[in-house]
């Protein structure tokens, strides 16, 4: 097992300030401004009220439309981060933003202490797509999370039999779900955890992509559940070897633990399947989605998962005053029927070829490894005294497509699933020019 004690990692992440974006930007954009703000106030406006929690790349957003964003200066990008997968749909898709608008003017919250005649047919048309008996609606990723946490939980000892209070959930090294304190609780990247403690008690975490180390863990009749990505998203992409998620699903079941894939980035057609658990056809206990239920207009997540596990959790036991709200409800369903009706599984999968084959063309001296499934991919950069990955997507924002590193030294390249071909090729372009230039 590791533990955060026993394996601390060292971060490869260069940690800049919110001044030194400050400054970066200012070298970068002009005095040009719209309605008064200039980029350098927008930027220094929010060093001056805003937390320094986050380090955001030097561009000023205010538009948006399908997969193109524009700053306030009017130039127009490419967006290859989607907003970690939000808007799967494009930004304002018309159908979303229409249920939106619509449900806006007529009921938007009632709490869950009354029914409302949207929350019933949003629960039947999610449990009917995804053929789970039941949905428990919730906001944020990080909240289906937790929602899942806790029903493993509580089937444990009213289900399985664990003893009270000694059930365990495992995790995999290099897992995000969020910046909780149970979330961090489970995480192994020090910048999410340290200084945050004491942390959250049956949490254990096993390597990645290991089902030999999984199945050592699950001699322990105290575990619960294997909460994992599918596909790690945050870590950089990693995509586990071919039958992985088939040996989870058969050593979960041999060993009577509910196995939980998180769904929130890489549902939803991100990754050329609808879920990406469908590349081997398995079947998870639990299922949670967020992030592209929204479509980007709206926070909604949702836990999918059988009777026996959903009405372990009685009621007053569990809950959320803005959960299931039908402004939400009308956004989800909206957002599901984008999905398929504009066949954004396929054209992930289309897209998403096209990209990495073309990627791999990138000179091996700067672009060290190429990687993903559908519309999911990220390029390692390799690092050197005259670039690294944050110079490269400066640059790329420079050439007008947009994208974050993450952990130092990977780039990951998530367009919106609505892109297409003439459009990934200019993108393909844009990033051979800016890789070529350094």
């Amino acid at each position: 097992m590791f533990s955060k004690l026993a394996h601390p990692q060292s971060l490869a992440v260069l940690r800049r300030g919110v001044h030194a974006s400050v400054t970066s930007a200012t070298s970068v954009a002009t005095k040009k401004t719209i309605q008064g703000c200039s980029p350098e106030y927008i930027y220094e406006r929010e060093a001056k009220y805003g937390a320094h929690n986050y380090h955001p790349l030097p561009v000023a957003l205010e538009k948006g439309k399908g997969v193109y964003v524009w700053d306030v200066e009017g130039k127009r990008y490419f967006d290859f981060l989607s907003a970690y997968s939000a808007v799967n749909q494009g930004h304002c898709h018309p159908k979303i933003v229409a249920a939106l608008k619509s449900q806006s003017e007529k009921l938007t919250l009632t709490s869950r202490a009354f029914y409302n005649d949207v929350l019933g047919e949003y629960e039947e048309y999610i449990t009917k797509m995804f053929k789970y008996n039941k949905v428990l609606p919730m906001n944020t990723g990080v909240e289906a999370g937790e929602t899942a946490c806790k029903l493993a939980r509580k089937w444990a000892y009213t289900v399985k039999g664990i003893p009270k209070y000694n059930a365990k959930i495992l995790f995999a090294v290099g897992n995000f779900w969020g910046r909780t304190l149970s979330a961090i609780s489970s995480s192994t990247d020090p910048s999410s955890y340290d200084g945050f403690g004491p942390f959250m008690p049956g949490f254990e975490v096993i390597p990645y992509n290991d089902l030999p180390a999984l199945e050592r863990a699950l001699q322990d009749p105290n575990v619960a559940a294997f909460m994992v990505e599918p596909i790690q998203g945050e870590a950089g992409v990693i995509v586990p070897d071919k039958g992985y998620l088939t040996g989870v699903r058969e050593l979960c079941t041999k060993h009577n633990v509910l196995f939980i894939a998180d769904e929130i980035q890489t549902g939803l057609a991100r990754t050329g399947k609808m879920l990406a658990v469908d590349h081997e056809n398995v079947r998870p206990d639990l299922i949670l989605l967020g992030k592209a239920l929204s479509g980007g207009v709206y926070p909604v997540s949702a836990v999918l998962c059988d009777d026996e596990i959903m009405l372990s959790i009685k009621p007053g036991e569990h809950g959320s005053t803005y959960g299931g709200n039908p402004l939400a409800c009308r956004v989800a369903m909206a957002s599901l029927e984008v999905i398929e009706e504009e066949e954004l599984v396929k054209n992930a999968e289309t897209m998403g070829n096209l990209l990495r084959n073309e990627l791999m063309k990138t000179p091996s001296d700067v672009v060290t490894n190429v990687r993903g499934k559908g519309l999911l991919n990220a390029i390692v950069i390799r690092e050197t005294k005259d670039y690294d990955a944050w110079k490269v997507c400066l640059r790329l924002r420079d050439n007008g497509l947009l994208a974050k590193p993450t952990h130092g030294d990977i780039i990951r390249l998530a367009p919106p699933l609505v892109i297409k071909e003439d459009e990934i090729r200019e993108c393909i372009e844009i990033i051979h020019k800016t890789i070529l230039s350094f």
